[in-house]
């Protein structure tokens, strides 16, 4: 029965690599933080990339949603001399089999602008597709009219710094489980600069850092991961009291539609 369960999880998300569904199962030890972090299971966000300057630093995260397309954040400033790897959990070892992969466009949200952060997405078309394995496949995008509820328990994935002042950001991918916060809540904290295409996470020993930006924010949906936000801003000190701010994505699929649905 646990088997045939299994497989009808699989038919409701899609094919062999349906997405939003690790075939390595991330294990979450509750509220831990990105500052002063957990080490995620090896494989068990298989959508998180890195992405790197041509010297190899890594600089920014990302989430790949197909073979083809990576979804970051505008203000990494991608460009088409970066590379995109996938299938990576410690960046200081050589034994792992990633993938490096070349951008072949980058289409940066026209809307976003550096000064209020909105619409902070950037979308890149890849010039080999990823090949999907059980440690690379892609986390789902919702739909603009999904609900995430303020209290919802989500996870962040990312390589950014465990402390603010940290020297170097740690080889192995970290991992937090946080709530969301209502916008509301969030203006507490932040006043006017939240806006609707922003969603905020955190402020409960738990915080986003330098190096994460452009990853991932995931809730869980009908079984399967779900991108619900984008690393974009927060507190210059990482503080783990105040809510770090991720780009809204329910608020961002139609621009992530057309740009698909045209390319």
């Amino acid at each position: 029965m646990a088997f045939l369960w299994l497989l009808s999880c699989f038919a409701l998300v899609g094919a062999a690599f349906g997405c939003g569904v690790p075939a390595i199962p991330p294990v979450l030890s509750g509220l831990t933080r990105i500052v002063n972090g957990e080490d995620a299971v090896p494989g068990s966000w298989p959508w998180q990339v890195s992405l790197q300057d041509n010297t190899g630093f890594h600089f920014c995260g990302g989430s790949l949603i197909s073979e083809g397309w990576v979804v970051t954040a505008a203000h990494c400033g991608v460009r088409t001399s970066d590379v995109v790897v996938v299938g990576e959990f410690d960046q200081g070892s050589d034994e792992e089999n990633i993938q490096v992969l070349k951008i072949a466009e980058v289409f940066r949200n026209p809307s976003f602008s550096i000064f209020t952060m909105r619409n902070d997405i950037t979308l890149l078309k890849l010039a080999t597709p990823a090949v999907f394995s059980q440690t690379v496949s892609a986390v789902c995008l919702p739909s603009a009219d999904d609900d995430f509820p303020a209290g919802t328990v989500c996870v962040t994935t990312g390589w950014g710094k465990t402390k603010y002042n940290a020297d170097k950001i740690p080889d192995k991918l970290q991992q937090a489980a946080l709530p969301l916060l209502s916008n509301a809540e969030c203006k507490k904290f932040w006043g006017s600069e939240i806006t609707n295409e922003m969603i905020c996470a955190g402020a409960s020993g738990v915080s986003s850092c330098m190096g994460d930006s452009g990853g991932p924010l995931v809730c869980q949906k009908d079984g399967a991961w779900t991108l619900v936000g984008i690393v974009s801003w927060g507190s210059r000190t990482c503080s783990t009291t105040t809510p770090a701010v991720y780009a809204r994505v329910t608020k961002l699929i139609p621009w992530v539609q057309k740009i698909l649905a045209a390319n």
